[in-house]
């Protein structure tokens, strides 16, 4: 198991990574909120540890972001709060567990476990596409065997594709299921996306462009297997609304 405590005292936060260590569960420590938005996007993480009252983005917002993702990442909220409506804002927040300050680290490690078991429990299912396997639960793919490491919004976009198992999907379609309400129909983001995610792939290039339309996962004749050339063209321009 990783998880990645959102912490802002460095005793504490080192405290509770050493301690989740000698429970052999892997920590990762943020000690602001803008450093922990950068390891959600570059890492994957069983189980969020959040301080509610944190610099930058609060321990709120981050639960906010996590549970807009879409990802079913549990979040345990830390607090020195022990209010019952203080713990009712964080559940509405989307907590899935509240520890009050101090606590035993044993009973950290504990609920951590048990978290992780009620996720295991609601798994979705493995994708196989033109040897790409993506696995939602883990957050992790694999081409050809090989691990490739993606940030969450390439995860988020390539999740989109491999979904409709070779169909096209527009640029603005991938806009709105990766991105969020806010997100500018005019941006970039999509185009500049996809063609990192095609560098991170590696060849032969998997993610082909339909002109004019959008993009969708290159399945060769056959259906899962090697990548192969038919239809579409595979340089990175725009589709749809994300033209530039």
């Amino acid at each position: 198991m990783r998880v990645l405590i959102v912490e802002d005292e460095p005793y504490m936060a080192e405290a509770i990574r050493d301690g989740l260590r000698l429970e052999a569960i892997a920590a990762d420590i943020a000690g602001d909120g803008d450093t922990a938005l950068e390891l959600l996007d570059l890492n994957t993480y069983d189980i969020a540890v959040l301080d509610r009252d944190i610099p930058g983005p609060s321990g709120d917002e981050i639960a906010e972001r996590i549970v807009a993702s879409g990802s079913g990442m549990p979040i345990l909220m830390l607090t020195a709060a022990d209010r019952l409506d203080d713990k009712a804002t964080g559940f509405a927040l989307g907590a899935d567990d509240y520890l009050t300050k101090p606590f035993e680290l044993h009973e950290l490690a504990l609920r951590l476990r048990a978290l992780d078991r009620r996720r295991a429990h609601h798994r979705p299912p493995v994708h196989e596409l033109a040897g790409l396997r993506l696995d939602p639960f883990r957050r992790e793919v694999y081409r050809g065997g090989r691990h490739v490491a993606l940030t969450r919004k390439q995860f988020a976009v390539l999740e989109v594709l491999v979904a409709a198992e070779g169909g096209v999907v527009s640029a603005e379609a991938l806009l709105r299921r990766a991105w969020d309400e806010n997100a500018d129909p005019f941006t970039n983001a999509v185009r500049i996306t996809v063609s990192a995610l095609r560098k991170r792939l590696g060849e032969p290039r998997i993610i082909a462009t339909v002109p004019g339309v959008g993009y969708r996962i290159d399945v060769p004749p056959g259906g899962n297997g090697a990548t192969g050339g038919n239809g579409g063209t595979r340089e990175g321009g725009a589709a749809g609304g994300n033209r530039g």
